[in-house]
């Protein structure tokens, strides 16, 4: 099992652990602060000892590290791990603005279903399954979603159960969603967004979320 310091502290950027196996270019390690795909949400950027991070996917509750080919890694070596942080922040923003845009669908339009949903490093997306355009909804929804980032409300992120990796957000009152990505400590944090609806088929719309500020103010 992988130790995950991304949940232990998020804006983590630099580790230092060991290695724990290693088969080829996979390598598997004591602890981590480098964070594989999973809900939606892409693995972050990073190297280990210096070399870059290729891939990374989760198997069971541990993270499989693909570097290149030639890194010599041995199990036991001490390593230092170093995180694309602008990225990360930028998955971490779009992230949370992902997950409110959800919920305040969710909330709007009880009958609506998700159907998918992406977050890479400048956009966000979530399908959903709708018979109507959801496009007047949006300035409705943009303004409640504007109104919970300005208010810079505090984030909880915490297991609910540990045993099995599963974890929580929750903003108290309004929302608590089971989810293992990396999260903010505040609402604010996203900063200014934009929403946009695209149609991707009969019965199908999908909401797009755009960061509109570099660096939150």
């Amino acid at each position: 099992m992988t130790r995950k310091v991304f949940w232990d502290d998020p804006y983590l950027c630099t580790l230092d652990t060991t290695v724990a196996t290693v088969a080829g270019d996979e390598v598997t390690l004591a602890a981590t602060i480098l964070y594989a795909e999973s809900g939606g949400q892409e693995s972050d950027h990073g190297s280990i000892a210096g070399w870059p991070v290729l891939a990374a996917r989760k198997q069971d509750h541990g993270i499989i590290y693909t570097l290149p080919p030639q890194h010599g890694l041995q199990p036991g070596a001490a390593v230092t791990l170093q995180l694309d942080w602008p990225r990360r922040y930028r998955l971490m923003r779009l992230h949370f603005a992902a997950e409110l845009v959800l919920e305040t669908i969710y909330q709007t339009l009880p009958d609506v279903e998700k159907i998918g949903a992406h977050i890479a490093e400048h956009k966000a997306r979530i399908d959903f399954a709708l018979p109507q355009a959801i496009t007047p909804y949006l300035p409705a929804l943009q303004a409640r979603i504007d109104a919970l980032i300005a208010a810079n409300l505090a984030i909880t992120s915490a297991f609910s159960d540990a045993a099995s990796g599963r974890r929580y957000w929750a903003l108290p009152g309004i929302a608590h969603v089971p989810c293992g990505g990396t999260h903010l400590r505040h609402s604010g944090e996203v900063g200014r967004i934009a929403l946009k609806r695209k149609n991707v088929g009969h019965g199908k719309e999908r909401v797009e979320i755009t960061l509109l500020d570099d660096t939150p103010t």
